[in-house]
């Protein structure tokens, strides 16, 4: 048996998977996989993420092991992101997880109109 159990309240891996549940997470971590980026290069891919977020995201993943920062001497400071090799062992996950809701999502959304239409019709 392992001696971490996910279901237990109490367990530290629960940290992980709300980390990992996060959809920035999971974007930075599917560009970083593929090769290391700047700041301002993750920021313009990932639309919609606002400087503060990716900003946290960044040193979240930083802490947890998952990318690694590296400041190079020029002015002003240029900062690279990468994956770690931890890091790695999670980027095939996170792409699935990615790549499957661009493929699935016409039929996520297809689902949700006809509950919301069943469940429309079930409160008038």
């Amino acid at each position: 048996m392992l001696p971490y159990d996910v279901y237990s309240e109490a367990c530290p891996t629960r940290l992980v998977l709300d980390r990992l549940a996060d959809k920035w997470t999971v974007l930075v971590l599917d560009l970083l996989a593929q090769e290391p980026r700047r700041f301002n290069a993750l920021r313009r891919e990932i639309e919609g993420v606002s400087q503060k977020v990716l900003s946290q995201t960044l040193k979240r993943l930083e802490r947890d092991g998952l990318i690694a920062r590296r400041a190079f001497p020029t002015v002003p400071v240029t900062v690279e992101y990468s994956i770690t090799p931890l890091g790695r062992t999670l980027s095939e996950t996170v792409a699935a997880l990615a790549h499957w809701a661009e493929t699935h999502i016409e039929k996520v959304v297809e689902a949700q109109r006809a509950y919301d239409a069943q469940t429309s019709r079930a409160t008038t």
